[in-house]
């Protein structure tokens, strides 16, 4: 299960959340303690750097957020950050440097990391992004199982238990995500891997892969 284990997946320099991640053994620990880590750290959050608005809501100096943005805390949004028109960030979010949140992009208890793109009609929910990773138009990540039981992750043919109801998808450093994808509950995807549009995922995808369709991954080929 090393492939699974937060630190293989996201280089934690490249997130304001780092303490965060260092506490945890896989991504999806962090999920419930978002929330908490967001109220710690706001609070030590240079007021000559940041704005503090609202409830619970830190927001860089240099990040731009369209007026027509909804914004709800706890909340993040980092340096030269972009929050476009009609964007939802429904609150425990945390908006890393130099990312954007797109126009009516959905966003609710989740950590993008620095440089990520969620730039289109996506919804983001209990997923962690990490650096550079981008989700093309349409992309969403489900996060509640129909049943409404527990997440676990697919690994290897074993189903790995999370412990968590809601869960979207962990997708590491420099992934690439089609348009129109579905990343489905427990949804794991390695550094470096592209995933077609019109993807229908689940469970781990190895890291440096190309996802063309269930049962059929291609191992990336370097010159």
């Amino acid at each position: 299960m090393e492939e699974l284990r937060a630190e293989n997946l996201f280089d934690y320099n490249q997130t304001i959340a780092k303490p965060l991640f260092e506490e945890i053994v896989y991504p999806w620990e962090a999920l419930p303690k978002i929330k908490e880590f967001i109220l710690k750290i706001g609070k030590t959050l240079s007021p000559e750097k940041f704005d503090k608005i609202g409830k619970d809501i830190w927001i860089a100096k240099t990040a731009k957020v369209a007026p027509s943005a909804s914004l709800t805390g706890p909340l993040i949004i980092c340096d030269n950050a972009e929050v476009r028109h009609c964007a939802f960030i429904r609150g425990s979010a945390i908006v890393g440097e130099n990312a954007v949140v797109g126009n009516s992009t959905e966003l609710k208890n989740s950590i993008l990391f620095n440089n990520v793109q969620v730039p289109h009609y996506n919804y983001v929910g209990d997923s962690i992004l990490g650096y550079k990773a981008h989700t093309g138009a349409g992309t969403i990540t489900s996060n509640l199982k129909s049943d409404k039981s527990l997440v676990t992750v697919n690994f290897n043919g074993r189903k790995i238990e999370t412990g968590v109801k809601k869960f979207g998808a962990m997708i590491g450093d420099n992934v690439e995500v089609g348009c129109n994808s579905v990343l489905n509950p427990g949804t794991v995807i390695g550094r470096g891997t592209n995933v077609y549009p019109l993807s229908m995922v689940r469970g781990y995808i190895p890291s440096n892969s190309i996802y063309k369709k269930q049962g059929e991954i291609a191992e990336k080929q370097f010159s």
